[in-house]
């Protein structure tokens, strides 16, 4: 099987817009809304009403001694959003961390 998700986006702009039923992927360029849309559903067990894609450019830094120019390959998001009251774990905004008191 093909694998088309590549990773979660995690910033905190993808866990704003995750708050109101929108969640990012870096998707393989190659893949298109549809198998995009089935691949999310198969791996999450989700319903997703609408897929949006983009191209993002790579960015340039200069790097070693010379400040040589290295440039990180483009990269397609997706933006995927699920139906009503559905969610992704991997993008949960509530942290559950225990209270430790002190006595």
């Amino acid at each position: 099987m093909n694998h088309i998700i590549v990773r979660p986006v995690i910033t905190e702009k993808s866990l704003s817009l995750a708050s109101r039923g929108w969640y990012s992927f870096a998707v393989k360029e190659a893949s298109n809304k549809y198998e995009i849309a089935q691949a999310i559903a198969d791996l999450y067990k989700v319903i997703v009403k609408d897929v949006r894609t983009m191209i993002m450019h790579g960015k340039e830094h200069r790097s070693g001694k010379r400040q040589k120019k290295i440039a990180k390959s483009d990269w397609k998001k997706a933006l995927v959003h699920l139906k009503e009251g559905q969610k992704i774990d991997a993008f949960d905004t509530h942290e559950s961390h225990s209270t430790h008191e002190t006595h």
